[in-house]
């Protein structure tokens, strides 16, 4: 009888203890679901995190296409990220492959964060000619979201990789980086908070400048343009020398510097080789995207020049490399408007071909910042003498 009654308070404990065993789990499942599923708090987007452009050009009113992007934080998930786990093209995205091409100079000098964020605007450039394409960074930043100022130091960093990105590369011509939104997504799971961080549109309709609303213009102004570039490339020699004046020379015989500082694509390529019309900095990148075109180094140059009159004023050129040497040359100013009957000498027209530190200091002042509060950058160490 005794064994019988031990037996029963047995099952009984057993029962009791298993019971609780459930309640306990059930307990701590809820709690972890609602972990999981839990987002932070509040939705925010941050005014003034990247410091906005200052204007390149002191005579230029539209600075848009020279505008620091903005950042915006938010909890809000719906279909964010719904074709992006997973997927072939975003496994390749998170690899970040290294960008390799010798003539991004700018982008050897980033820091490692910034370099993850080139590398996927650089990764992503088939896509983003659609204007819509979002652009997954992962979780990369967590570790320095999870910091003081983090979001801060990540629009530094967000900043210097856009900038350099633009001025590596002037074949992006298209893309207008005020248009461009760095979002944060915050997750929290058993109160550790993990940070997805991802480039889009924000609530614009595309990330494209002004002069493009469709895929179809912009793939159509691309065309266009490779359609000149075939055009001088088609004069190849071979030669450094004999190829850099070649491009130097049909840029001053196709292109007229605008005055007007009002028509469409003035300060890019497009300006530069389709329409016929730019500024300085179309003149500029206009040079280096053919050099590139035929790997001879060449880097855009941001800075100012006393012209003629001797009024300084903001103003953008090139330099260039032979023979590991560097050189600069200002396809702009060897380019001048003639008032009257006048014409272009050959003493104007090579005045700044291939010059050294000597002559262009006399004159040119590089900037070592693309912006007023951006990174501070290092240019090619200039010959002293000019090229013979």
């Amino acid at each position: 009888m005794k064994n019988v009654v031990l037996k029963a308070i047995e099952d009984f404990l057993i029962t009791i203890a298993s019971m609780l065993m459930i309640i306990v789990i059930t307990i701590l499942g809820i709690l972890v679901y609602q972990e999981i599923t839990k987002q932070g708090d509040g939705v925010e987007k941050i005014e003034n995190l990247v410091s906005n452009y200052q204007t390149l050009f002191s005579n230029v009113e539209d600075t848009s296409k020279k505008t620091t992007p903005d950042i915006v934080e938010t909890n809000e998930t719906d279909n964010l990220f719904s074709q992006m786990p997973g997927t072939p093209t975003t496994q390749k995205q998170t690899e970040q492959t290294k960008v390799t091409l010798t003539n991004n100079y700018f982008y050897t000098q980033l820091d490692s964060y910034s370099k993850i964020i080139y590398q996927a605007l650089y990764q992503n450039k088939e896509q983003m000619k659609t204007g819509t394409a979002q652009i997954d960074l992962g979780t990369s930043f967590s570790e320095l979201l999870s910091e003081q100022d983090g979001e801060t130091k990540l629009g530094e960093y967000y900043q210097s990789a856009v900038e350099t990105y633009l001025y590596d590369n002037p074949d992006i011509f298209y893309i207008a980086a005020n248009k461009l939104y760095l979002n944060i997504e915050t997750t929290t799971r058993l109160g550790k908070k993990s940070y997805r961080v991802f480039i889009n549109s924000g609530k614009s309709p595309n990330y494209f400048t002004d002069e493009y609303n469709s895929e179809q213009e912009v793939r159509q102004a691309i065309q266009e343009v490779e359609n000149t570039k075939n055009e001088i490339l088609a004069n190849k020699t071979g030669d450094i020398y004999s190829d850099i004046k070649m491009v130097h020379d049909y840029l001053i015989n196709n292109i007229n510097y605008d005055t007007t500082i009002s028509k469409d694509n003035i300060y890019n390529i497009y300006g530069a080789l389709v329409n016929g019309q730019c500024v300085c900095e179309g003149y500029a990148e206009a040079f280096k995207y053919i050099l590139d075109q035929m790997d001879i180094p060449c880097v855009l140059i941001m800075g100012e020049g006393r012209n003629s009159k001797g009024n300084i004023e903001s103003h953008a050129w090139n330099c260039v490399q032979i023979n590991s040497k560097w050189y600069a040359i200002d396809v702009t100013w060897d380019d001048p408007v003639i008032v009257g009957t006048g014409y272009v000498t050959n003493s104007m027209r090579y005045q700044y071909f291939l010059k050294g530190e000597l002559d262009i200091s006399k004159d040119h002042t590089p900037n070592t910042r693309f912006t007023e509060n951006g990174r501070e950058y290092s240019y090619p160490l200039l010959s002293a003498s000019n090229y013979e």
